[in-house]
């Protein structure tokens, strides 16, 4: 059956909506709902991460359709609840763009000189929806509205960028550094506790999180990013020590520390990263 591309969405929705027909549907799609698709909604965007991390255009097409296709689902159990339908995201997004554009669709008055005052201009006009959809006049908290479901590095970052707009912010990199020293030292003081206190040791632990994700914001890094790369790098180097130690007959149980370490640092030469 050939498509023409301005059908392909109505195409999408019908597919979607058969898959959840009460009689000749997937029994498996039937018996979905927004909390159980959730999870795979949040999957599904790391892998669109994942495809653009790698530079792989082909995965990436499919990522994103597989991504779509969350979107689609969402709304055909919206719709058949009676709260919204596809369409009506589409109008929403498309209404929010423009809102939030008022640089490039409104007149010449209103045009943005850089990246930086088109920001400010974003989170402005982002607070002025926050305020009407509270439909009171105290204004929402600066913080109101991001997601506890977020990564944690990457919800530490918008919170701080969310109360540095509004002045609650260290002035420069030193402070966060002195900063992240004396989280450490309560850590460490924690640690050093003659009886254990898992709740404390927690506490402490994130704060010293939440400060070295602060020292990556002034710094104009992304924790979250970081902690990516840092993982991969791990992944990376102690899969060649496993492949180190098959070439030496060797069992890694059979290691000390320092034969760890000197492996490590091996496996860090054969991938050229020192």
């Amino acid at each position: 059956m050939t498509v023409s591309d301005c059908d392909r969405i109505r195409q999408l929705q019908d597919l979607v909506a058969r898959l959840r027909d009460p009689v000749d549907g997937c029994p498996w799609d039937i018996q979905q709902t927004f909390a159980s698709i959730a999870p795979y909604t949040i999957e599904e965007a790391y892998e669109v991460l994942e495809a653009i991390e790698q530079g792989d255009m082909d995965a990436l097409r499919d990522e994103l359709g597989d991504l779509l296709l969350q979107v689609l689902f969402h709304a055909q159990m919206a719709e058949e609840q009676g709260s919204f339908d596809l369409n009506d995201v589409m109008g929403a997004l498309a209404d929010k763009l423009i809102r939030r554009h008022p640089h490039v669709f409104g007149d010449e008055s209103q045009r943005l000189a850089d990246e930086h005052q088109v920001r400010q201009a974003w989170e402005a006009q982002k607070a002025r929806e926050r305020l009407q959809r509270a439909g009171t006049e105290i204004p929402p908290s600066a913080l109101k509205g991001v997601a506890r479901s977020l990564p944690g590095l990457t919800r530490s970052l918008k919170l701080q960028r969310r109360a540095a707009q509004v002045g609650f912010d260290w002035v420069d990199v030193d402070q966060v550094w002195d900063k992240i020293q004396e989280e450490l030292a309560e850590l460490r003081k924690e640690i050093d506790r003659p009886e254990r206190d898992d709740r404390r040791l927690r506490h402490e632990l994130g704060d010293v999180l939440f400060a070295v994700v602060n020292l990556g914001r002034k710094l104009g890094l992304d924790a979250e990013i970081a902690m990516r790369e840092a993982n991969d790098r791990f992944q990376r180097r102690f899969e060649m020590m496993e492949v180190l130690l098959r070439e030496q007959g060797k069992e890694p149980q059979a290691l000390s520390l320092s034969q760890w370490l000197e492996l490590w640092r091996a496996a860090k030469q054969q991938l050229g990263e020192l």
